[in-house]
């Protein structure tokens, strides 16, 4: 029999928030600041990646001479130059599954490879931050995604183990992350969809937040009560 359903972990960018969009845009803008013909399909393939992985992942596409830190930081600080003009889009349905996981009783987390100072002011200008009971940030775990690490401990931080928990995703290596670790990786699109490597990996795929309510009714109606 299954694990009994406890606990539900949440990605951030691009699932909860509507910034991988921006994240396409300031990646491109910045490493072309610096010379680098950057594309959008560039940034979707580094999307959840940690350090470890993105730096050498873009250095094969444009060479050694590639400034990874300097990059990102001038992404980072123009990406926050906007967002303290613009604010931060919430992605639809996602007060709706809050909602929805409190009432069912369910703790939740959040699991993403922005680190810890961004996730906090993010998440307390969309008014969110309280509604989690912990968060694993890409800064606090040696080994980010596509690595099952920061899933493995989100679940632990609920005092639950992966199996228990359903993972919440956008991107193909957090998916990879989220089914790695153990959990039920459940995939909200955002800028892509699943290809058929991915779909393999997934428990159910959702339209917005809000349809996720559907797959955890249907997951604890298989549950002894």
């Amino acid at each position: 029999m299954a694990a009994v359903l406890k606990g539900v972990l949440f990605d951030m960018d691009g699932l909860m928030i509507d910034t991988e969009k921006l994240l396409v845009r300031f990646w491109c803008e910045s490493a072309r600041s610096f010379g680098f013909p950057m594309t959008q399909e560039h940034v979707l393939g580094i999307r959840s990646l940690s350090r470890k992985y993105a730096e050498p992942h873009l250095k094969s596409i444009f060479g050694e001479d590639f400034d990874f830190p300097a990059v990102r930081a001038h992404r980072i600080e123009i990406m926050n130059a906007y967002i303290d003009e613009h604010g931060i889009e919430v992605k639809p349905g996602l007060t709706e599954l809050l909602d929805a996981i409190a009432e069912r009783g369910l703790k939740c987390a959040v699991c993403t490879a922005t680190d810890r100072a961004r996730t906090e002011r993010y998440l307390k200008s969309i008014g969110v931050y309280d509604r989690f009971d912990a968060f694993v940030c890409g800064d606090m775990i040696k080994n980010g995604k596509p690595d099952p690490d920061i899933y493995i401990e989100g679940a632990a931080a609920l005092g639950l183990s992966p199996s228990e928990c359903l993972a919440l995703e956008d991107s193909p290596n957090g998916i990879e992350s989220a089914w790695r670790a153990g959990c039920l990786p459940v995939m909200v699109p955002d800028l892509s969809e699943p290809d058929e490597e991915v779909k393999g990996k997934l428990h159910a795929v959702c339209g917005s937040l809000d349809k996720v309510t559907a797959v955890i009714d249907a997951l604890k109606s298989l549950q002894p009560q």
